[in-house]
């Protein structure tokens, strides 16, 4: 559920190649439940950031979310607006392959993503070409998890990773509740440290070329 990225290796082969140990089945029981249709079906706000495998916040961002579901698809549109200004949409749909499975398709990803809910939690992963200009595309892989909250809020982490090499971390929470729905923040940062890159795909770049 993100905007364009676009990647460099390093070649610091001391980052961690390993994955998560988090498995669904230890989301068992946990309440509230989540299902992607109920929650995301109408209006939606979400706050984020991305941070780099170094843990500094590279940029800030907030997105509207407006959902429609027909009883077995879910079309997400999600417009971006970036600490800087900048702005952009992007659209996923999402078709419900089962009680509690998905897969998801939007702009550059490869094949499908496949997900499943279990408890309070989702998870999917899904391969992307991300556009690095010049006509050149990379293969990156996202391991995104959502958890839901009582009172409405969902909390998302999503590792993405290329060669099996961390790049960084997108850290997401959204609400349903329209009285927290507030208007999008105005990003202040007199030191300009987390707000002076452009969308995600600059921000990325310019941390895996640290």
């Amino acid at each position: 559920m993100f905007s364009r990225v676009a990647l460099a290796l390093t070649g610091l082969f001391f980052l961690s190649a390993c994955g998560t140990t988090m498995k669904l089945q230890d989301f068992n029981s946990t309440t509230p439940t989540l299902q992607l249709e109920d929650y995301f079906e109408g209006s939606s706000k979400a706050w984020g950031l991305f941070e780099d495998r170094f843990g500094n916040v590279r940029t800030q961002f907030w997105v509207d979310i407006q959902g429609k579901w027909d009883g077995k698809t879910l079309i997400l549109e999600e417009d971006f607006l970036y600490a800087n200004g900048d702005t952009e949409q992007r659209v996923w749909t999402v078709e419900k392959t089962g009680p509690n499975t998905y897969e998801g398709s939007t702009d550059n990803v490869i094949g499908v993503a496949s997900g499943e809910t279990n408890g309070n939690a989702f998870n999917w992963r899904y391969d992307f070409n991300l556009d690095v200009g010049d006509g050149k595309t990379w293969k990156v892989h996202f391991d995104d998890w959502m958890f839901l909250q009582k009172d409405g809020v969902l909390l998302n982490k999503a590792t993405i990773k290329r060669w099996g090499f961390k790049i960084g971390t997108v850290f997401i929470s959204f609400t349903k509740d329209e009285a927290k729905a507030v208007k999008p923040v105005s990003f202040e940062d007199p030191a300009n440290e987390a707000g002076s890159i452009e969308t995600l795909s600059d921000v990325i770049r310019e941390a895996a070329e640290r």
